[in-house]
Order: C-alpha cells, then sequence, then structure tokens
C-alpha cells in the first residue's frame, strides 16, 4: 500500500523504515530541507539500534523514500499519517500548533480520499479538531476519514517494537478507513484494538502515565527499603512475580526522564483538568520522580560533605541506555545540579556526548573518551544510565585511578558485594549500606 508520513522525526523515520520492510512503499516527508538532503544521503540523523540499516535497505529497494512536498505525498499515498513534534507548553498542555499546520496543509491540496492519521501523542479530541480543520480549508470538498493509531515505541527498542508489536490501537468512526488501517497492519500479525477515536487517544497517554506510576512506585519503595534496611531489588522481585503486577518497570533508579513520560505525564494532567476531572494520582507521580533525584543529590552531598571543588565523575547522559537522545534526561540534570554547587564534573556517554554539547545542555562539564579517563582523580563515581558498556569496564582498575573510591550506582547496575571487594564504598538506590 502507498503510505505518506508527514515528519521524519525520531516516531515518523522508524515508521516509515519499517512500514517499507513488510513491503509497503512509504514516502516520509519533512519540511527540514537540510534533514532531507541528509536522509537522501544516506545519513540517519538519530541513533536507534538497526534503524540505518533499515533505511538503507528499503532506500535500496525503492520502497522508501524522501521529500518536502506535502502535496508530493498526499497525491501519491492512500493513507497520510501525521507524525510532526507535540511539545508541552508551560502549564503542562501540549502544543498542538504543528498538528494544526499540517491538517490545513494536507486540506490545501486534498483532491480525493484519504485516511489521515494521527501517529503524533495528542490529547483526547484531537481527532475531531483535525477532522473539522481538513473540512474547513479543503475548497476541493474532497472525502476524507482521520483516524487516531497511537504509536507504543521505547527508544532503544523502537525497531523491535513496530516489526513486532504486542497490540495495535486504530482508533475509527469509519469502516471503509479501518479495513485500510488493518491492511497496512496485516503484515505485523499483532492483535488489533478497533476502537472510537477519542478512546485510542487517551490509551496511549493512560498507558505512559500507568508505567511511569510504577516507576515511581519502586522509587518510594526505595525511600523506604533505605530506611528500613531492607533490599529494593529482593522486595520488587517479590511484588512483581505475583502476575498480576508483573516486574517489568518496577526498577528503583534515579527516576524516569526522556521526551516521552515527563511530557505525556504533564499533558494528562493537563487534560484532566481541562474536562474537570483532576487526576492527582499523578501529580504525586511527578512528585515522587522530582524528589528521588533531589534525594540522590542529597546522599551524594551528605557523603563529600561540600561538593564545591569536587571531582566527580558521571556515566551516562542519555535518559536511557541505546539511545543518544538526551532530552528531559535525569543524567542531564544531574551533572548541572552538581555544578550549580561548584563541583568540578567529567562525564562519558556512549551515545550522548555530541548532542549535550550540540545543545549546549551542560555547561561547565568536561567530557571524557572512556569510562576510565573520566574517573580518573575523581572524588566520587556517579552511575546515571544503565548503558551494558559499563558492566565490561575493568571496575578494579577504575577503584585504583580514583582520588577517592566512592560509586553512587543511581541505577543498581553493579553488585555491590562484588564492588566492596574491589574497594568501593558503594551506594546503591535502596540498596544495604
Amino acid at each position: 500500500m502507498e503510505l505518506c508520513i508527514i515528519g521524519s522525526g525520531y516516531v515518523g523515520l522508524t515508521t516509515g523504515a519499517c512500514f517499507a520492510e513488510v513491503g509497503h512503499k512509504v514516502i516520509c516527508v519533512d519540511n527540514d530541507q537540510r534533514k532531507i538532503d541528509a536522509l537522501r544521503a544516506g545519513k540517519v540523523p538519530i541513533y536507534e539500534p538497526g534503524l540505518e540499516d533499515l533505511v538503507h535497505r528499503n532506500v535500496s529497494a525503492q520502497r522508501l523514500s524522501f521529500n518536502n512536498s506535502i502535496e508530493y505525498g498526499v497525491d501519491n499515498a492512500k493513507i497520510v499519517f501525521i507524525a510532526v513534534p507535540t511539545p508541552p507548553q508551560p502549564d503542562g498542555s501540549v502544543d498542538l500548533t504543528y498538528i494544526e499546520r499540517v491538517a490545513r496543509e494536507i486540506a490545501a491540496v486534498l483532491k480525493e480520499y484519504r485516511v489521515v492519521v494521527d501517529k503524533s501523542t495528542v490529547p483526547v479530541k484531537t481527532g475531531e479538531k483535525v477532522a473539522d480543520t481538513i473540512k474547513r480549508y479543503n475548497k476541493a470538498s474532497a472525502d476524507f476519514d482521520v483516524v487516531s493509531n497511537p504509536e507504543f515505541l521505547r527508544e532503544g527498542c523502537a525497531v523491535d517494537d513496530l516489526m513486532n508489536p504486542d497490540r495495535i490501537v486504530i482508533g475509527s468512526n469509519s469502516d471503509r478507513a479501518t479495513a485500510l488501517m488493518k491492511q497496512v497492519y496485516e503484515p505485523f500479525l499483532a492483535p488489533v484494538i478497533v476502537t472510537d477515536i477519542n478512546s485510542a487517544e487517551l490509551i496511549k497517554h493512560a498507558a505512559n502515565s500507568f508505567l511511569a506510576l510504577k516507576i515511581s512506585y519502586a522509587n518510594a519503595l526505595s525511600a523506604i527499603c533505605e530506611a528500613s534496611g531492607a533490599d529494593i531489588e529482593r522486595v520488587v522481585d517479590g511484588i512483581g512475580s505475583d502476575k498480576r503486577i508483573g516486574r517489568h518497570f518496577l526498577n528503583a533508579g534515579l527516576g524516569y526522564g526522556g521526551s516521552c513520560f515527563p511530557k505525556d505525564l504533564a499533558a494528562f494532567i493537563a487534560i484532566a483538568e481541562d474536562i474537570g476531572v483532576p487526576f492527582n494520582l499523578l501529580k504525586e507521580v511527578q512528585q515522587i520522580n522530582t524528589a528521588q533525584r533531589e534525594r540522590f543529590v542529597k546522599r551524594v552531598r551528605d557523603a563529600l560533605w561540600v561538593l564545591k571543588e569536587k571531582r566527580i565523575a558521571v556515566w551516562g547522559l542519555t535518559f536511557k541506555p541505546d539511545t543518544d537522545d538526551v532530552r528531559s534526561s535525569v543524567a542531564v540534570d544531574l551533572v548541572n545540579d552538581f555544578i550549580r554547587e561548584g563541583a568540578e564534573v567529567t562525564v562519558y556517554d556512549p551515545k550522548g556526548m555530541d548532542k549535550a554539547a550540540e545543545f549546549n545542555l551542560v555547561p561547565g562539564a568536561k567530557f571524557a573518551d572512556s569510562p576510565l579517563a573520566a574517573a580518573m582523580g575523581a572524588e566520587a563515581l556517579i552511575l546515571a544510565t544503565e548503558w551494558k558498556e559499563f558492566l565490561n569496564v575493568d571496575m578494579e582498575e577504575v577503584c585504583k585511578v580514583m582520588h577517592t573510591p566512592m560509586l553512587f550506582d543511581g541505577r543498581n547496575l553493579f553488585d555491590p558485594q562484588t564492588m566492596r571487594q574491589f574497594g568501593f564504598q558503594y551506594y546503591g538506590i535502596g540498596r544495604k549500606v
């Protein structure tokens, strides 16, 4: 089937490449000509395991192409996906400027029936507004349907999530549009959940908010474990083996971050407020997440007494491993917390340093070319992102090159007993000191 995806960012590009991989002919449209030129030249602007190979293979097979014209994309596709950014506004609500603009641009060139799909994460009732906008600005009075098709991608696993989804959600009020959407997803052999548009739009915000809640629950438990002498890893193993609860996302750490959870949680709170049903539970989730980082900084401060002029090494800048995404990263916030208190911070991350430098996210920090170089002469080592690479570092050698071997494991990546045997003063999250 011929598909057009408007927006060639993280969601749009990954979705387009995976659609092409199963045989669809996909046009990815973006108004950033430099991005289009780079993609045509074979340069993938984001790091996502497996994505670059997928793009190159499908471009070579002529199933995937890139264009800067919405008119070209709409003319040459049966289904048009909108995958543009939906950034947060200062009050937590969603900025729908890009969605509205694309809806108007589609309307201006729409000549015959198309299915227009909201792939971006949007507030409930956005589909209705997109439909109203297209109808208002389409002078040809062309027939169309609007569908909600939320994405459930995890950065670092996005290709696998798309190729092997656990469910497909299609929000549609049209049998014709639903049938076409089912054809798109037929090759993926996944369960399809068909709902009305409003329900589909709520599903994405509700899912991410619930996952953030699980993380914050584990982090709240970690504080109780530290105060009582229990071990958070044993506690969450015990409750996570209950099939009704599950072990996923019950990992205590520095808190959640990234481009989705903080934004979607704030948006869901704003949505609930707007319709007159305050979601106070989610406000507490936000508070726990903020407090978790503050509690960690206090623990480092208590151990070092004064942070000013202390040499601190930080391993990790991205909000999670296997991505170069440093947006709303707890690790970045942590580095800036230390710098504000006058510490001398050296950081290392396998993929995130270029983007952190490009956007000047950690002004005052030094970048090292290896984990060992970052730790050289440090008075404390902070594990902020759980890259597997760090498990392969010679920690005995790290201990030797540090000024004082204090390890603050913000993701409970390392085994406490082993680290203590190497000579570290080890501090985990919710682990016995």
